[in-house]
């Protein structure tokens, strides 16, 4: 059983950078693709990167592609989303999830775990 526990949420302004970290445990970190997504208020949770299980290949969602930057630290056993260029509609609870699979996924019902995730709150 895996557990995935984000980290690094928060109230930022417009055009402002954040890091999300999520910190894996109870199985072999390195086994997964990892992959963040995000859920907004009265929308469906959607998908926003994903990485290989040794970081060599990355997917992103054109909404963030250019601003996000997935990657992952095996040795840590953490996944991270640094997220640049802000924008309010980036606002969102963020989510990560690991896949049992060595290759990348963007829809959520490929994932096997998830973490409880972490707001992000971009202001205007």
């Amino acid at each position: 059983q895996v557990q995935l526990v984000e980290s690094g949420g928060g109230l930022v302004q417009a055009g402002g950078s954040l890091r999300l970290s999520c910190a894996a445990s109870g199985g072999t970190f390195s086994n997964y693709a990892m992959g963040w997504f995000r859920q907004a208020p009265g929308k469906e949770r959607e998908f926003v990167a994903t990485i290989s299980w040794i970081g060599r290949d990355t997917y992103y969602a054109d909404s963030v592609k250019g601003r996000f930057t997935i990657s992952r630290d095996n040795a840590k056993n953490t996944l991270y989303l640094q997220m640049n260029s802000l924008k309010p509609e980036d606002t969102a609870v963020y989510f990560c999830a690991a896949r049992l699979r060595i290759t990348l996924a963007t829809m959520a019902v490929e994932y096997d775990y998830w973490g409880q995730g972490t707001q992000v709150t971009v202001s205007s």
